[in-house]
């Protein structure tokens, strides 16, 4: 055999290798405890129940927070503390980690109850007093302290990558159901909260 043909198989072979050893995420997504979750930087303060009797989530609320880079974690913990006080589920720090504060059954307040009807960034006849906190999950960025128009950081948008495949595939979650903040209420006049990083998961697809 010629050095070509061993090389092409050599290159076959490893990229069957890696193709099985791909994580599932989807299964993992499902899965109760404390997983780890390939591309994640996860602190668990609440693990994940069983998803079955999880509240059922039908939309992502994308925030940010006007705190400085490592306020994800205080915010995380206060919210783990007082899971139904003002705040969200879970919460992103400046370096991509994450904080998973609360017990997937119980419901944190957040949103201001979906009071945008006027059309400006989608279809807001799907939303108004609909995308609130009883349906949805909400994802928190911190960091944008003391500019709010200050963007994600990189290591934010990586994990979000990730982040958000994981919130749709435990919940069932469409695509066309991840929000911005900013989308379904009227918010600081400053900056589009959540905006950006909202679009991005959409742009991604599935």
């Amino acid at each position: 055999m010629t050095l070509r043909p061993l090389a092409a198989l050599f290159a076959l072979f490893l990229s069957s290798s890696a193709f099985a050893e791909t994580p599932d995420l989807a299964a993992i997504a499902r899965s109760p405890g404390t997983p780890g979750i390939p591309g994640l930087r996860m602190v668990w303060l609440s693990p994940w129940g069983d998803v079955a009797s999880a509240h059922p989530w039908r939309n992502i609320i994308v925030h940010q927070t006007e705190g400085p880079a490592g306020s994800a974690r205080y915010g995380a913990e206060a919210q783990h503390k007082n899971p139904t006080r003002r705040g969200v589920m879970v919460w992103v720090e400046t370096d991509g980690t994450v904080y998973w504060a609360v017990a997937d059954n119980l419901i944190p307040t957040h949103t201001d109850g979906a009071d945008r009807n006027d059309n400006k960034y989608i279809d807001n006849s799907k939303t108004y007093h609909q995308v609130n906190k009883d349906t949805s999950i909400g994802v928190e960025f911190a960091g944008n302290y003391p500019d709010v128009t200050r963007g994600p950081t990189d290591a934010q948008i990586a994990a979000w990558r990730i982040l958000v495949k994981v919130l749709r595939a435990r919940y069932d979650i469409p695509l066309d159901h991840v929000y911005a903040h900013n989308w379904i209420d009227f918010k600081d006049a400053r900056y589009c909260e959540g905006c950006a990083l909202a679009t991005m998961a959409r742009e991604w697809g599935e």
